[in-house]
């Protein structure tokens, strides 16, 4: 069971953000993380974001995806309006950076990014929402907006304890190089993207 292991205040150029570390171990140097912008009002609906930690997307600015751009404007629509980011520690769809890299050089061979991961042995999507909503039970969270695209989050908010109030879509439009990417992410997994915007 993961538990409370850390928290403080973080000033961010998208405002103050109460930041909590939740692990198992107290040493665990990859914790998931609770991203709770400062006047997020417990009593009412949530605006929550579930969020899989990019490295290329978020600190090096890869255009191959909209991660980075998507945590940005979670923060900001967060800061502006309340709400959580839950942040989990799952790389590549949960394949890690080094899989995600070789995954990469696949896809420079012309294939995309689920055919690239099956070639590698592994699965299209590995990721495992379910410890998002343990942190929100841990937080005493019940009632939450849902902002994403991705229609699996959705079914693990709805398969859970938690109601969903709404879904709030979160769409970056795409680059010349993260068109691929999107269509992808629209016509393998779902996700509810607008065809103007991929």
């Amino acid at each position: 069971m993961i538990k409370i292991q850390a928290e403080a205040n973080v000033p961010t150029e998208h405002g103050s953000f109460r930041m909590i570390a939740f692990s198992e171990n107290e040493n665990d140097w990859m914790p998931h993380m609770a991203i709770v912008a400062e006047n997020t009002d417990f009593s009412k609906p949530v605006n929550v974001r579930f969020h899989s930690e990019c490295i290329t997307g978020e600190v090096f600015h890869s255009k191959k995806c909209e991660c980075g751009q998507q945590l940005d404007a979670a923060m900001k629509y967060t800061h502006e309006h309340g709400g959580i980011i839950v942040y989990l520690r799952q790389e590549g769809r949960n394949i890690g950076i080094i899989n995600k890299l070789k995954a990469y050089s696949l896809q420079e061979k012309g294939l995309d990014t689920v055919q690239a991961n099956l070639e590698l042995g592994l699965p299209a999507d590995d990721r495992n929402f379910g410890v998002a909503i343990e942190i929100l039970n841990l937080l005493g969270i019940k009632d939450i907006n849902l902002l994403t695209n991705n229609p699996e989050k959705v079914k693990y908010v709805v398969d859970s304890n938690i109601n969903l109030n709404s879904r709030v879509p979160l769409q970056i439009p795409a680059n010349e190089i993260s068109k691929g990417y999107l269509k992808t992410k629209k016509d393998f997994f779902g996700h509810l993207l607008d065809d103007n915007d991929n």
